[in-house]
C-alpha cells in the first residue's frame, strides 16, 4: 500500500473495472488516484499505439476530484473508473471531428447522452480516441498517424471503433466507448482481443452523426471482461445493474461458416476458432445445429446504400465540404449522395430483413417455412426455436497497419468487404450481436467468433459469453503491453 492508503500505481492498472469501481465506492482508491494511474501508463504506451486524438489530463483529473466528493459516490457503479470515448459522438468542451481534418471546430457544448450516462455512474473521460475519417472504413488512420494494434503493431486495431479497443488492449483504459454500424465495434474487438456487445437497435441511445447510418449504427462498449462489458451495457441502456441469469436450460443455438458474401472464406484457423467454442458449447450440455441464416442479395444491397449514404449525410450534418474530404471519402461521398437521389435508402428493406432475421430464430426458414422438426423447443409453423447464432468474425488477420487514406476508394472498400463479411447483416437487421476471444493465431493475432440473437437477446448473449470465459480464459491485454507483466493464458 503507498502512503494514501490504496495500491501502487503499477496495482491499479491492469484491473478490471468492476474492481476498480468496487474499491472506489469503498475509500480503498481514490478516483484521482486511479485517474493518474492509468494517465502514466497511456503516456508509456501511446507513442507506440496512437490509440488518442485527445488526452484530457487535467479534466480528468478535476472530473475524478468531483468523484472522490460526490456524496453518490458510493452508488455509482462505474466510479472513478477511467473510459475513453470515441471522436464521433458529443464530449462537452471537445471538438467531435469524426476523424475528418477538415472538422476543426467549435466544441461541443454537451456530451451525448451515451457520455452523460458514462459519467452519471461514476465514469471519467480521460481521452477522445482515434477514428478513419467520418468512420467509414475497417482500418483507423489519418494524415500524419496510424493506430496500430497493440498485440501487433505491423497490424491494425480495425475500425472504425480502432482508437478505443487500442486503448483498452494496451491498458490505457478498462473500458472504452464505441459504436457499430456495420462491425466498428466487433471488428476492433475481434482485433485486439477484447469482447464487444452490438446492442439491438433502440436498446441503446443513438445519436451517432446525422442520423445512425439510417438506422444501422448503436453505441456500445469495449472491455477485456464479460462481467466489464455487462456493466457497461447496463449504464449505457439505463438498466440497473444485475447479475446475469441463467436461461434454466440448455441453450440451442446454430452455428454457420458459410460467409453471406460469394467468395469469401474463413481462413483455417478462424473455422478452427469456431469448432473449438462449438466443443465448448457441447460440453456445456448446449445443442449445436448446423443452420445458415438467410441473408440475401438484397439485404446487401441495403446495407451497402446505407453505408454510402451515410458518408455524405454525415459529411453535410458535420458542414464538411466535400472537397475538403480525403480521395476515398470523397468518392464514397459522391456515391451516397446519388444513392440517397436515386431513393435507394428504404426503410422497408431493413424491416423486411429484420422480421426475416428474426423468423429464423423462431423456427422459420428464409421462406417463412418451418425448419425440420426436432423433439425439443417448438417454434413458428412448428419449427425449432434457435437461442443464438455462432458464426466466424474475420477471413484472416487484421489489415496491415499503413495509411489506407491514401489508398483509392475501392482499394479500401474492397480490404473492407473482404475482411468482414459477417458484421454488416446484423446492423441492417438491428439485432444484437457479440464478439469474443477464443485464443491466437499461429502468428499471434487473436482470434474471436460472434454469436447473434433475436430481439432483445443483450443479456442471454451476456450470459453464455460468460460461460466460455470461464471454459475458455482469455489474456486480457496484449502481451508486450500488458500492465500486470502477465495475465490468464489464451486458450491454445
Amino acid at each position: 500500500m503507498d502512503a494514501s492508503g490504496g495500491l501502487p500505481a503499477g496495482q491499479i492498472v491492469g484491473l478490471p473495472a468492476t474492481e476498480l469501481a468496487t474499491r472506489v465506492r469503498s475509500g480503498q482508491l481514490t478516483a484521482v488516484e486511479v485517474v493518474r494511474a492509468h494517465l502514466a501508463h497511456l503516456d508509456e504506451v501511446e507513442p507506440r499505439v496512437g490509440a488518442f486524438r485527445v488526452v484530457r489530463r487535467e479534466a480528468a483529473l478535476a472530473e475524478a476530484h468531483a468523484v472522490d466528493t460526490a456524496l453518490t459516490r458510493f452508488a455509482m457503479p462505474l466510479a472513478g473508473v477511467p473510459v475513453a470515448v470515441k471522436d464521433n459522438v458529443a464530449v462537452a468542451g471537445e471538438v467531435c471531428t469524426d476523424g475528418s481534418a477538415a472538422r476543426t471546430g467549435p466544441p461541443e457544448t454537451r456530451d451525448a447522452e451515451v457520455v452523460t450516462r458514462l459519467r452519471r455512474a461514476g465514469a471519467v473521460v480521460v481521452g477522445i480516441t482515434r477514428v478513419p475519417e467520418l468512420c467509414l472504413y475497417a482500418a483507423t488512420d489519418g494524415p500524419g498517424t496510424v493506430t496500430r494494434n497493440p498485440w501487433d503493431t505491423a497490424r491494425s486495431p480495425a475500425g472504425s471503433s480502432g482508437g478505443s479497443a487500442a486503448a483498452v488492449a494496451s491498458g490505457a483504459v478498462p473500458l472504452a466507448h464505441g459504436n457499430d454500424g456495420m462491425g466498428s465495434l466487433r471488428l476492433p474487438a475481434a482485433a485486439c482481443g477484447l469482447v464487444a456487445l452490438k446492442p439491438g437497435r433502440g436498446v441503446v441511445p443513438g445519436g451517432i452523426g446525422a442520423d445512425d447510418w439510417s438506422g444501422m449504427a448503436v453505441n456500445g462498449a469495449l472491455a477485456t471482461t464479460v462481467a466489464d462489458l455487462a456493466l457497461a451495457h447496463a449504464v449505457l441502456a439505463g438498466e440497473e445493474p444485475a447479475p446475469l441469469e441463467a436461461p434454466g436450460r440448455p441453450l440451442r443455438i446454430a452455428v454457420s461458416t458459410r460467409s453471406p458474401l460469394p467468395g469469401m472464406r474463413a481462413d483455417g484457423p478462424a473455422r478452427a476458432a469456431v469448432d473449438a467454442v462449438v466443443a465448448a458449447l457441447t460440453a456445456a450440455g448446449h445443442t449445436v445445429v448446423r443452420r445458415d441464416p438467410p441473408i440475401t442479395p438484397g439485404a446487401a444491397v441495403g446495407t451497402f446504400a446505407r453505408w454510402m449514404a451515410g458518408a455524405a449525410d454525415d459529411a453535410a450534418h458535420l458542414g464538411i465540404p466535400p472537397a475538403d474530404l480525403q480521395p476515398r471519402s470523397r468518392t464514397h461521398a459522391r456515391i451516397g449522395r446519388a444513392v440517397r437521389a436515386a431513393g435507394l435508402v428504404r426503410p422497408e428493406t431493413a424491416e423486411r430483413f429484420r422480421e426475416r432475421m428474426s423468423a429464423f430464430f423462431a423456427g422459420a426458414d428464409s421462406s417463412g417455412s418451418p425448419q425440420e422438426p426436432a423433439p425439443s423447443l417448438r417454434g413458428v409453423g412448428g419449427g425449432e426455436v434457435l437461442d443464438l447464432l455462432l458464426t466466424p468474425v474475420e477471413t484472416g488477420p487484421p489489415l496491415p497497419a499503413r495509411p489506407w487514406h491514401e489508398r483509392s476508394f475501392l482499394a479500401n472498400v474492397t480490404a473492407n468487404v473482404r475482411w468482414a463479411a459477417w458484421m454488416p447483416a446484423w446492423n441492417l437487421a438491428g439485432l444484437p450481436a457479440l464478439v469474443l476471444p477464443v485464443g491466437t493465431r499461429p502468428t499471434g493475432q487473436p482470434l474471436a467468433v460472434q454469436f447473434a440473437g433475436p430481439p432483445g437477446a443483450e443479456r442471454r448473449l451476456l450470459w453464455l459469453a460468460g460461460e466460455l470465459e470461464r471454459r475458455l480464459p482469455w489474456r486480457r491485454h496484449a502481451p508486450v503491453f500488458d500492465p500486470a507483466g502477465a495475465s490468464s493464458p489464451a486458450p491454445v
